[in-house]
């Protein structure tokens, strides 16, 4: 599943890829969130169905694409995204092995940055989602980038989506939605190439990080960390999840 807006360019980059994966996709879903270029009429000509959502912002885009998924696992990466050949092999064996494993993610390389600067940057931020949002959320969280979950894992946590939120991010809020009571696994090896687009000015930066804290809000608004950590601790399962 890929949420677009005006990305016509790195959304066909992205479907060549797809379409040369050595476990072919069931289905490819992109979700047109109001695009004013050529982003859907492209995805129709390469076979893949286009779900439309008006609403603006990638929280409603990406619901609304898990929302019209009817494959037992989702996957999902974004327009910029450069997955290699066995990326969608390597997660269809992860979900086949592990019968309780409801999500999985991977990191990521930019690599429309400097090398040495693109090799930091990808650690630095790989590193710092991964432990510095485990915290807050206590569990893995996944990255639109690069993750895949269960239909059934989206089933039960999808009322608890901040879909009409356009400033937040969609996956760290739905990283919230999951954890704790989510089996939840990082794979160092599911590794894709990604666009360093945070980077290209303080701007961005700061747009992001202020997306990052009115997830937070949200969502520890609903439990507290010192909470969410009791409730792993525990088993307990959030209000927001859905039996």
């Amino acid at each position: 599943m890929i949420p677009v807006l005006d990305d016509a360019a790195a959304l066909a980059e992205c479907l060549a890829l797809l379409a040369r994966q050595t476990r072919p996709a069931d289905e490819v879903i992109v979700v047109d969130n109001g695009s004013s270029d050529s982003s859907a009429r492209l995805a129709l000509d390469a076979g893949a169905r286009v779900v439309s959502e008006p609403r603006r912002g990638i929280p409603a885009a990406a619901a609304a694409g898990y929302d019209a998924a009817a494959g037992e696992v989702i996957v999902r990466c974004d327009a910029d995204t450069r997955p290699p050949e066995d990326w969608l092999s390597r997660i269809g064996a992860a979900f086949g092995e592990d019968p309780d494993l409801d999500a999985l993610t991977g990191p990521g390389r930019f690599y429309d940055l400097p090398r040495p600067l693109a090799w930091l940057a990808s650690a630095a931020y790989s590193s710092g989602y991964r432990y510095g949002a485990g915290a807050a959320l206590a569990g893995v969280p996944v990255w639109g980038s690069n993750f895949a979950m269960r239909l059934t894992a989206w089933q039960r946590c999808a009322a608890g989506i901040h879909r009409n939120q356009a400033g937040i991010h969609d996956d760290l809020d739905l990283s919230f939605q999951l954890a704790p009571w989510a089996t939840v696994r990082f794979d160092r090896g599911l590794r894709v190439g990604a666009a360093g687009r945070m980077f290209t000015g303080p701007g961005a930066f700061a747009r992001r990080f202020g997306w990052a804290f009115a997830t937070l809000k949200l969502n520890w608004a609903v439990q507290s960390p010192g909470q969410r950590w009791l409730a792993r601790v525990t088993g307990r399962r959030p209000a927001s999840v859905q039996p």
